[in-house]
């Protein structure tokens, strides 16, 4: 053990450094090296805050850039600067998961008659439940294809439906938006907004929309970026889970992804885009502004 801090510590009570190196047999000149070696007050608050970024980092399952874990030390009630949150997650090699170019799963349906209804309108809404986007990606496993069709609501960015199978019917698609209905119970005149894909465009899935007082609308032909927010929403989940590991079956990138959706990305992940707010915390605040009533009692 180094004789060195007790030096210190009589210097910190008024004591002669000179006697003290003395009684413990060592040269001042050491110690005034070994002074100036010792951690400022700012690296000693460095490390204390990058404690909580590496426990927030992890947390994220290793996928928050700065601007995330930024947002989650403001909540925590931690006040550090943008800046130096970047600077410090840099220096320990922390890089949060970015998006990859997406693969085409969907192919144009020629006939599709109905229009775009939502033209772009993107921003996150204060009544749920009046647009839902639907959109289709796979999974490869060891076993094949794994496709997934999800419902997410436009207003709150939540996923309120989804369904995974070993192929790309109209049954896919069908059975998300079923699921959706069930979980949601949505009013009469919801818009439900996809692309152009056969799968959206056929006999059974109209049959459903109709049969639930639904209005279907439609991307524009070539225009990828009139259904962003459901290409968005799949990037994320592939960057932040699925090109991480290999699945060896269907079944475990089932759970998976399941778990993915109803325990991280509803409740936990935040979002950019409803004010670094979860989409489960973000219903929640709008429940409350629209209820005042109820909640206070």
């Amino acid at each position: 053990m180094s004789v060195f801090p007790l030096v210190e510590a009589e210097k910190a009570e008024g004591g002669n450094v000179a006697k003290c190196c003395a009684l413990m047999e060592v040269s001042r000149s050491a110690y005034y090296e070994w002074s100036k070696h010792r951690p400022s007050r700012r690296q000693l608050a460095d490390a204390e805050l990058m404690d909580k970024i590496h426990g927030i980092f992890d947390a994220s399952r290793r996928t928050y850039g700065w601007p995330r874990v930024h947002a989650a030390l403001r909540r925590a009630g931690i006040r550090a600067s943008r800046k130096r949150v970047a600077r410090l997650m840099s220096q320990a090699g922390l890089v949060g998961r970015c998006q990859r170019k997406k693969t085409r799963t969907t192919f144009s349906d020629p006939e599709a008659k109905a229009l775009d209804l939502v033209r772009r309108a993107f921003g996150p809404g204060i009544e749920l439940d009046r647009t839902w986007v639907g959109d289709i990606t796979y999974v490869r496993t060891w076993e094949g294809w794994l496709y997934l069709a999800s419902v997410i609501d436009l207003a709150s960015r939540r996923v309120v439906g989804w369904a995974m199978a070993d192929h790309m019917r109209a049954e896919l698609v069908c059975d998300a938006l079923a699921m959706a209905i069930a979980n949601r119970r949505p009013r009469p005149g919801l818009i439900f907004h996809s692309d152009r894909g056969s799968q959206y465009g056929s006999e059974e899935f109209i049959k459903l929309l109709k049969g639930n007082s639904i209005t279907q609308s439609f991307s524009r032909p070539a225009q990828c970026w009139d259904n962003a927010v459901g290409e968005s929403w799949f990037s994320t989940l592939k960057n932040e889970l699925i090109h991480r590991h290999a699945w060896p079956t269907r079944a475990c990138a089932r759970q998976a992804i399941f778990e993915f959706i109803e325990v991280f990305y509803n409740r936990q992940r935040l979002h950019s885009s409803l004010g670094m707010l979860s989409p489960v915390e973000y219903e929640e605040t709008l429940t409350i502004h629209q209820h005042p009533a109820t909640q206070a009692a």
